[in-house]
């Protein structure tokens, strides 16, 4: 991948925020490394190296050791970042969350593990967002500030409280306390993983705080921005990001995928045909890649995977994993791929 960048936009609202917390404004562009009118443009982009430099002089010169924190609590994305706006012209929570899942590099660009930076992931206690991206105690503020955004954002908007628990791998810091007023939620450090647990129910709450006719043009224009920060993806390659984060919904159509990709079915359907591929291989594909994956990692159940990658029936799921792997889902996890 390119070199981990943030967008200006999202470091303006970190030096504006500093700044309204007591940070002199000359130190901090000094001590931060950066020029207020680098900041100016919203889309232009900030090597990660130099915004970890902004926070940690933001924090020693505010005063405020909890700032990336209070980043993601305070400050609604939406006046920093494209995605904020995309989200608040989704129709519900759970489309909210799968565009800024979506389009999240437009913010944040840094390296993760696997193909999206926040994972749903399902165990005996509940589903997850997991945040995969890699060596997270090198710069904790940034787990702290992303998932307080998107605490934060809903309690705001729609006052919908959707987190149950959350853990965050980095030992606790001396203002943990902090972290339960922000999330209102119990908190454990030290744990395996950056995750929240979410109560199911809460993603189906309404926000259309903007037109809908704005979520085309919104998404029109991150596109845009997507294809410069990666260069231009095949229609495959974007039906693919598209379906990644809305598998377990069993929403995974072409009409659906058409729309959300501001084209018409056919047009879709001509643009796959010109790779080689229709819509309904590439789906296929995907859940195979997926089940593998999840099976190979032994991190949850037979059914738990059958839902995530789009089975509402785990008795349907075997039959296609058959089908991929001549082996039913059980045997393929006791013994591994033949």
């Amino acid at each position: 991948m390119a070199e981990p960048s943030v967008s200006a936009g999202y470091a303006r609202g970190l030096f504006e925020l500093a700044v309204a917390r007591g940070a002199d404004r000359a130190a901090l562009a000094a001590q931060g490394g950066v020029a207020p009118a680098e900041l100016a443009d919203q889309d232009a982009r900030i090597p990660f190296a130099r915004y970890m430099a902004l926070m940690r002089a933001a924090k020693a010169l505010s005063g405020d050791a909890a700032l990336g924190l209070h980043y993601g609590e305070a400050v609604d994305i939406s006046e920093v970042s494209l995605v904020g706006l995309i989200g608040h012209a989704s129709a519900t929570m759970g489309e909210a969350f799968v565009q800024t899942n979506r389009y999240v590099r437009l913010i944040v660009d840094v390296p993760i593990e696997g193909p999206r930076r926040f994972a749903l992931e399902a165990d005996g206690r509940g589903v997850w967002i997991v945040d995969k991206r890699k060596d997270p105690d090198a710069f904790p503020e940034l787990g702290a500030s992303a998932f307080a955004q998107l605490v934060c954002a809903p309690r705001r908007a729609v006052g919908v409280q959707f987190v149950r628990e959350l853990s965050f791998t980095h030992p606790a810091p001396a203002h943990a306390a902090e972290y339960e007023r922000v999330f209102q939620a119990p908190v454990a450090f030290g744990a395996a993983r950056n995750a929240m647990r979410i109560d199911a129910a809460g993603v189906a709450a309404p926000v259309a705080r903007l037109p809908r006719y704005a979520f085309g043009i919104l998404s029109e224009r991150a596109d845009a921005l997507m294809q410069r920060l990666e260069g231009d993806p095949s229609a495959r390659g974007r039906v693919e990001s598209l379906l990644m984060p809305i598998l377990h919904t069993g929403e995974a159509g072409m009409e659906a995928a058409a729309r959300a990709l501001g084209m018409s079915r056919q047009t879709l359907f001509r643009r796959l045909k010109a790779e080689g591929v229709t819509f309904e291989q590439v789906l296929d594909e995907l859940r195979r890649r997926l089940a593998l994956d999840y099976l190979a990692g032994r991190k949850v159940s037979v059914s738990e995977v059958a839902y995530l990658v789009g089975f509402s029936d785990p008795a349907a799921f075997s039959r296609a994993f058959k089908r991929w792997t001549g082996q039913s889902p059980r045997s393929f996890r006791r013994g591994g791929a033949q």
